[in-house]
């Protein structure tokens, strides 16, 4: 049964605007597909709590939180709103109250998501983020990075001075990308083990000649987004079999998830080989990250179980 939360009861001055219709059958869908999937995926993914914060145009909507701010009201069962205090085209996760780490995120159309379905496996991606937040030590190990030159609000994340447009590292990059590429294009299991192989070792070298601060980074960014993007398109190519509920397929803009991931790693695929390192700078770890691990898929099918045994290495990974 769908469960919309109405406006709460108030004076006519102060009435809260109920979630639009739509919004909870998005928000329903992800809590039934996550129950579905995400075992498949992650072992003990299903154990971590996956609280989220909705932002409308005036309202934001939160949901599945062990303990909602004093600021918001109930609006109907597990559901609170308060006025809007993040940007409507938010799509990110972090510990907005305090731990948990909340899933924040607008509507689709107000979204670089833009239509339901890539909305869904987005927040499938920032639920990713709530299983490596919720390691044991996880946010004292990132401080233990020692990358943040004193910045406490977190920014530093994105805004780290990693050297994308010095030409060494431009060069030995693209040359890391192409042979990653080809690698994961070749079909012939004899060809694929030596491209793979020869990958593996100029990945050491690339690694190696980077300083170690940057080093740290490149390997936490693609650990944490890469693999975040790898994840959402692994999750999609496990749902192409899910049927979706009927007030899902009834939404205005549906598109079948069979649709989507016919095309989503593909589209990784090429996003990754049109990257211009010095122009989208972070950005490249999303495809990069993500193509790592459909190489580790291939090469050390089981690595997933160990991913987060070393975490923030990715190299830690292709050394067997």
């Amino acid at each position: 049964m769908l469960l919309v939360p109405a406006a709460a009861a108030q004076s006519p001055a102060q009435q809260i605007p109920a979630l639009p219709k739509a919004d909870a059958v998005r928000i329903n869908e992800f809590y039934r597909l996550a129950a579905r999937i995400q075992d498949q995926i992650w072992p003990r993914w299903s154990a971590t709590p996956a609280p989220l914060l909705l932002l409308t145009a005036e309202m934001e909507f939160l949901t599945h939180h062990p303990a909602p701010p004093s600021d918001f009201k109930k609006v109907g069962d597990d559901w609170y709103a308060r006025a809007r205090h993040f940007p409507p085209d938010l799509q990110a996760t972090f510990p907005a109250f305090g731990p948990p780490a909340v899933i924040v995120i607008g509507e689709p159309q107000n979204t670089s998501s833009k239509t339901s379905t890539p909305w869904l496996f987005t927040v499938m991606h920032e639920h990713f983020h709530q299983l490596q937040y919720g390691q044991p030590g996880y946010y004292q190990a990132v401080k233990g990075l020692g990358l943040d030159q004193g910045d406490q609000t977190g920014m530093w994340v994105l805004n780290y001075p990693f050297p994308y447009k010095k030409p060494e590292v431009v060069r030995a990059f693209t040359a890391l990308r192409d042979l990653l590429l080809r690698a994961i294009a070749e079909n012939d299991q004899g060809k694929f083990q030596k491209l793979a192989a020869q990958y593996v070792l100029a990945r050491k070298r690339f690694f190696a000649e980077l300083s170690p601060d940057d080093a740290k980074y490149l390997n936490f960014q693609v650990w944490q987004e890469g693999i975040a993007r790898y994840t959402q398109i692994r999750v999609a190519e496990s749902a192409v079999e899910y049927q979706p509920t009927a007030e899902y397929n009834g939404l205005a803009d549906f598109e079948p998830f069979a649709a989507y991931a016919s095309t989503a790693r593909e589209e990784t695929l090429a996003e990754l080989k049109r990257v211009d390192i010095t122009k989208s700078q972070r950005e490249v770890v999303y495809s990069f990250g993500a193509t790592e691990g459909f190489l580790l898929d291939r090469l050390h099918p089981t690595w997933t179980e160990r991913y987060f045994a070393q975490p923030f290495r990715m190299d830690a990974l292709f050394e067997d």
